[in-house]
């Protein structure tokens, strides 16, 4: 969801006079939910998304929604909106792809059909600084594998202020994006953005790192709604069972740990083929407040302890 865009929804459910911003919300709200279109990539109903696709056209701030919810609505304004509209409906592609704008840790990032749409629950462990299990004042390097938009690498060096953030992708286009928004959010001395294959290259040890890599089981692809099909494959797909590259991840983690480091990986819908796979790493769930849910956290010890050490290099 859009910062601020929780008032705006609750606002919407209310009857508005014709030609105001609410009035117009509600009528785009019933145009999305007569044309099916799926949710899921910042917003969770046809009034959330109506709300985001109405105050980003008319340059409206979330946080003064009682009052731009009465005011009229310019016929050009107007056209503008049902432009976009339509090309949400007709193309099927994800809100933040048409206005290049996400939300992640309360914070805009700049967005593309390069990179996922941010909408990982990681920004509640963030906010909260992993605690209770890290000691956030000993943090001083972090690692995040597949940095997509920067998004997660952005919001942990903010979290993290005396920390340095090593952020990796394979993907140079996702890189790309990354460095839009590392510049955009002045953290550029403390992220630095490596093109990398998980760990391969990578020296010295961390203190936490974090990973939401892909983790979609190859035959759930062909029962994905449409606006899903417009982002990028690499960043979704790991394998038959999804877990590919989490487990690769597992099997190399420690190694670049801190004793008292942590791993924080996300797998979503897959934690019961997670634990299957490891059944002896006793990973840590923890409860996830606002919604969402699979990020798995397990210390550099217990990995030692429960996973033999890595393969080969081209293993990494």
């Amino acid at each position: 969801m859009t910062a601020g865009a929780g008032g705006a929804r609750r606002r919407a459910g209310k009857r508005h006079a014709p030609g105001t911003v609410g009035g117009l919300i509600s009528e785009c709200a019933a145009r999305l939910d007569e044309a099916e279109v799926f949710f899921g990539h910042g917003t969770e109903t046809a009034r959330d998304e109506a709300a985001a696709l109405v105050f980003h056209v008319l340059g409206l701030d979330h946080a003064d929604a009682g009052r731009a919810y009465r005011r009229m609505v310019p016929e050009t304004d107007r056209r503008k909106v049902e432009s976009l509209l339509e090309r949400r409906i007709s193309t099927r592609h994800p809100l933040p792809y048409l206005t290049n704008e996400a939300w992640f840790a309360g914070l805009p990032f700049y967005v593309d059909a390069r990179v996922l749409v941010p909408r990982s629950p990681f920004a509640e462990l963030i906010a909260s600084r992993f605690a209770p299990w890290l000691e956030p004042a000993r943090v001083r390097r972090i690692l995040e594998i597949g940095t997509g938009s920067g998004c997660i690498a952005v919001a942990l060096a903010r979290a993290f202020p005396d920390s340095r953030v090593v952020a990796t992708d394979i993907s140079p286009d996702a890189l790309a994006v990354a460095a839009i928004n590392v510049a955009r959010h002045a953290v550029e001395k403390r992220v630095e953005l490596v093109q990398a294959d998980l760990f391969r290259g990578l020296k010295g040890r961390f203190d936490l790192i974090v990973t939401n890599p892909p983790y979609v089981p190859e035959a759930d692809v062909a029962t994905f709604p449409p606006e899903y099909g417009h982002e990028p494959r690499l960043a979704l797909v790991s394998g038959a069972d999804g877990m590919a590259t989490p487990a690769r991840i597992l099997h190399h983690a420690a190694r670049f740990l801190t004793p008292q480091g942590w791993l924080a990986l996300e797998v979503g819908a897959g934690v019961g083929v997670l634990e299957a796979r490891f059944p002896a790493v006793p990973f840590v769930w923890p409860e996830l407040l606002n919604g969402g849910e699979g990020i798995a956290l397990v210390s550099a010890a217990d990995l030692r302890a429960c996973l033999p050490g890595p393969g080969t290099q081209d293993d990494q």
